[in-house]
């Protein structure tokens, strides 16, 4: 005699509606946090009723995410819960950025450019006269660059927290000893502070801080204290002609950005990996890493890419090009940039 096993058709189906279920609060939990927070922070002053907004939207989620385990509410709670998340998308889609707003000295007032053929004249080159970092007289000037006599381009890096973080800024040379240098920031208003989660959530403007050396370099390795940063500097392999080509790609996007703004992103359009897209007009431009996210290692991914000096290792190369020593002994002396370079 001989025994048949027969498996049911619906044996599979139990497992099959928990992962389903399981997936769904994974997502839910990802868009619901987003959504939260962006309700919460809004247009950048988060008031009672934004705060309002953002608990119920909390409180529906957590309603589906428990009613998702019973399939007769799992339905019609899904349903709600998209309607909201898609007026919510909707919502998020009219904020739009602004160069109308009480901004903070540091960043009142917008750079911009005049072209006349080869002479490029930058306007509101930042050089304010510091006494500590939030104690400074604000001072601009206009100057007029020829492309014919740019030749180079440094790297700087700047580390506060350790080595996975940094600020990166990019600074242009010309023939002649001349530098003008370009931080690429979140323009904040008056009283507002930096957050790093806000900066996911439009709150912040994007600036192109075009400055003196003496400017941007010393405010980071002379005043600024809590915490204290280190700036290193890399001189990059680039011909004359890409350097020229990259530099009129950053006077395009600072154009743009005087006449239509847009938002800083923490993530997509930040100091290193907006200087990655303006890059985009070459086609042999470092591929994308996760070392220019991590904006800590982009030095080290430019060396690897061979972007850098690669004739000493890297750490050789880092320890000469670190920069306080010199900057903080210079003081505001007139040929700042070019001590610094000093071999």
């Amino acid at each position: 005699m001989s025994l048949e096993t027969h498996q049911s058709p619906h044996r599979g189906k139990p497992y099959a509606r928990v992962l389903l279920v399981l997936l769904l609060t994974i997502v839910i939990l990802a868009l619901t946090g987003w959504s939260v927070l962006a309700i919460y922070y809004g247009d950048s002053h988060t008031s009672l009723l934004q705060t309002l907004l953002a608990a119920g939207f909390g409180l529906v989620a957590c309603v589906t995410l428990v009613g998702i385990w019973f399939r007769r509410w799992r339905r019609g709670l899904l349903a709600i819960y998209v309607v909201l998340f898609v007026a919510v998308l909707g919502w998020w889609s009219t904020i739009t950025a602004s160069n109308d707003r009480v901004w903070q000295a540091e960043t009142a007032k917008l750079p911009y450019a005049t072209i006349e053929g080869d002479i490029v004249t930058m306007h509101n080159i930042r050089n304010f006269d510091y006494r500590s970092e939030t104690d400074f007289t604000p001072a601009y000037y206009s100057k007029a660059y020829d492309l014919s006599k740019l030749d180079h381009i440094d790297w700087f890096a700047v580390y506060w927290m350790g080595p996975a973080v940094a600020h990166t800024i990019v600074s242009f040379g010309f023939d002649g000893g001349e530098y003008l240098a370009v931080s690429i920031e979140a323009r904040k208003e008056e009283g507002e502070g930096y957050s790093t989660i806000k900066g996911f959530f439009r709150q912040y403007e994007q600036i192109h801080i075009v400055a003196d050396e003496r400017d941007i370099l010393r405010l980071r390795t002379n005043y600024r204290q809590d915490p204290p940063e280190d700036v290193y500097r890399y001189r990059m392999k680039a011909s004359p002609e890409i350097a020229r080509k990259f530099f009129m790609q950053y006077v395009k996007t600072i154009n743009e950005e005087k006449d239509r703004p847009t938002f800083y992103n923490t993530l997509t359009a930040n100091c290193t990996n907006v200087i990655w897209k303006h890059a985009s007009i070459f086609p042999d431009r470092v591929p994308f890493s996760w070392k220019l996210l991590a904006s800590g290692y982009t030095s080290e991914y430019l060396y690897e890419m061979g972007r850098l000096d690669t004739s000493i290792p890297f750490t050789e190369l880092t320890q000469k090009g670190y920069i306080n020593p010199v900057a903080q002994a210079l003081g505001d002396s007139a040929d700042f940039s070019q001590r610094i370079r000093a071999e």
